[in-house]
């Protein structure tokens, strides 16, 4: 099932366009990543598919149907983090939350702050929490009233590293509870280590899309070594179906069409041509360097 499609969104302010024909699909239970540099058109998306903003073109839809009051109590959103009172404590904070929002029960709080791991740190001030418990606990009142979906702007932004792992930890955690998450992000690595899939923005356009191994993947890359690489290199260029080969340090990278590189008959292949492999990989090519590729950044 499609939890959010979209379709041709346009955005401008002025004569700077900021989303130009944004059309992707979000599958149910992903975690779904919308990478860009800043200045892409991600934070302008999340508001438009959150009701914050208007789009000048274009239609989306959550659950299959058109955006409205009833679709929105499913979605819980964190776009800023939100203004807690540091001398109230984790509950009193989502207590005055609730009451703004109007999202589940008081039963509800202590349900959110054990999803969150905070749930021993309820009665605590907000003032002594670190970095990465402020934000579960933003995390945390996005939560109330139980919606389907998740929609995070740059979740570990300013987050140290410890803070990072945390609510990567929680991201994937959510997921595996059957919550759909949508996350703008511009951290490569955090983006290829939680996400499902992915949409790379570039100047508001889309430049690719879909599960995260289909975007970074568009050919085979085997990395081997062995101990003779003087035969390892000589041998290369024979490799069946091989388009080309690289050196890297003590290995090689041989690369083919995608979908046609059988490891079993590289390694028997050499072993045939008196080689025995001691190292034998199949290499993914990093988000990073497909970002680059695809952004010419």
């Amino acid at each position: 099932m499609k939890i959010l499609e979209l379709s041709g969104i346009e955005k401008s302010y002025g004569r700077i366009k900021a989303l130009n024909g944004v059309s992707f699909d979000v599958p149910e239970g992903s975690v779904f990543g919308v990478l860009g540099p800043n200045g892409s058109g991600k934070t302008t998306l999340l508001s438009i598919i959150l009701d914050v903003l208007s789009a000048d073109k274009g239609n989306f839809q959550w659950f299959g149907k058109p955006g409205s009051p009833e679709t929105r109590k499913n979605i819980g959103s964190l776009l800023e983090t939100p203004n807690f009172y540091h001398y109230l404590s984790a509950v009193n904070n989502l207590k005055v939350t609730q009451s703004i929002s109007e999202r589940g029960d008081r039963t509800a709080i202590n349900d959110v702050l054990k999803k969150v791991s905070l749930f021993e740190r309820r009665n605590s001030r907000f003032s002594t929490y670190s970095l990465g418990m402020k934000q579960r606990l933003a995390i945390a009142s996005a939560l109330l009233g139980n919606p389907r979906v998740m929609v995070l702007d740059e979740p570990t932004n300013g987050l140290d590293p410890v803070g990072i792992v945390e609510i990567r930890q929680l991201i994937q955690q959510l997921r595996s509870e059957g919550f759909t998450i949508i996350i703008a992000s511009h951290l490569l690595d955090e983006v290829e280590k939680i996400c499902t899939h992915v949409a790379i923005l570039k100047k508001g356009e889309v430049v690719a899309s879909g599960a995260v191994d289909d975007v970074l993947t568009d050919e085979d890359v085997i990395e081997i070594s062995a101990p003779d690489q003087a035969k390892l290199r000589e041998l290369a260029t024979l490799v069946p179906g091989i388009t080309q080969w690289k050196e890297d340090g003590k290995f090689l990278h041989l690369h083919f069409i995608k979908g046609e590189a059988d490891p079993l008959k590289i390694n028997q292949f050499y072993f045939d041509n008196g080689v025995v492999l001691q190292h034998l990989n199949i290499r993914k090519k990093r988000l990073e360097a497909k970002f680059f590729e695809l952004t010419g950044n």
